[in-house]
């Protein structure tokens, strides 16, 4: 997957003479934003933490607060999301989505459906060191039933290995056996199987599960399940078919329709930018009549719409 992001690191980078430009564009009398998103689009996190560190240095203030200060609304969010550390961005989010009123489903399904074992280790460790809480009783303090369960296995970050091939079969007819064979829904197979299984060992199992009982597996559990359980089950299946192809449906869900949902749209161009969006921009084109360079074009204004132009890198018209 390296590579595949749409932000590389910017060569001839100088931590310094960045934080220059950033300085000027802030000070006196109104604010330059356009100087700001075209340098920050154009570097990676990792030379954006040296710039807040040279910033500092120089100036002895903290560029964030100073970009807050300056920068309002939906552009500011996109910005504050870019300087952050990626790791530390999926913690912020995960402890919003907890901590507010009533809890945000989507975000604690995005982030743990999606990210590598090694990334939740990470997420759960640095959590921990942040808010000295332990995640998953945060999570399981905040969630309830089937779909609590799932959570937790997924927090565990112990997906197997490869592929194991004296289990594709079974593992196929457990799901079968637990929800299309029988009245009611043995939920509990579900999350066993879609939660412990490596990504390449799933896609196995979902073919031999079509063979099996003539649908798809999404279509079962769309059947099967409800609710927010249904909601996690499908991102789990979406994102061992293809992590771009999940991003991709998430963004055209935060896109289309009257209003736009800000947040998710902020969220994955920030977080995706330097893993895979060019994979997500491609899995877009298929699946929609659309390019996501259009449909962000067509749906944000102003220096937020510039900014999420500039990450996205690109209109596969």
């Amino acid at each position: 997957m390296a590579g595949r992001g749409t932000v590389k690191p910017h060569s001839g980078f100088n931590a310094n003479n960045d934080a220059e430009v950033l300085y000027k564009a802030m000070k006196g009398l109104g604010t330059d934003e356009d100087a700001i998103l075209q340098l920050l689009t154009a570097r990676s996190n990792a030379q954006r933490q040296e710039i807040k560190a040279a910033f500092k240095t120089l100036h002895g203030k903290d560029l964030v607060d100073n970009l807050k200060s300056e920068l309002g609304g939906k552009f500011e969010s996109l910005i504050v999301a870019l300087m952050t550390p990626p790791i530390m961005f999926e913690v912020t989010c995960l402890r919003d989505a907890i901590k507010g009123a009533g809890t945000d489903e989507k975000v604690l399904i995005e982030i743990l459906a999606s990210r590598s074992a090694n990334e939740i280790n990470e997420i759960k460790s640095l959590y921990k060191r942040e808010h000295n809480d332990d995640l998953e009783e945060d999570v399981t303090g905040d969630t309830a039933g089937h779909f609590k369960r799932m959570l937790v296995v997924l927090l565990q970050a112990s997906r197997q290995q490869g592929i194991q091939e004296g289990l594709i079969q079974s593992d196929a007819q457990a799901l079968f056996a637990a929800g299309e064979q029988k009245y009611g829904t043995d939920e509990g197979q579900f999350i066993t199987i879609l939660g412990n299984r490596s990504s390449a060992h799933l896609k196995r199992v979902f073919e031999e599960y079509r063979k099996l009982s003539g649908f798809e597996i999404e279509e079962s559990i769309q059947r099967e399940t409800s609710g927010t359980l249904q909601e996690v089950l499908l991102a789990v299946v979406k994102c061992a078919r293809s992590v771009p192809g999940y991003f991709a449906e998430s963004l055209y869900g935060a896109m289309k329709g009257a209003g736009t949902d800000d947040q998710t749209l902020i969220r994955i161009m920030a977080s995706r930018s330097e893993v895979d969006m060019l994979d997500i921009r491609a899995e877009f084109r298929k699946k929609f009549a659309t390019s996501l360079h259009k449909m962000i074009q067509g749906d944000t204004a102003g220096d937020y719409r510039k900014a999420l132009l500039l990450l996205c890198g690109g209109d596969d018209a």
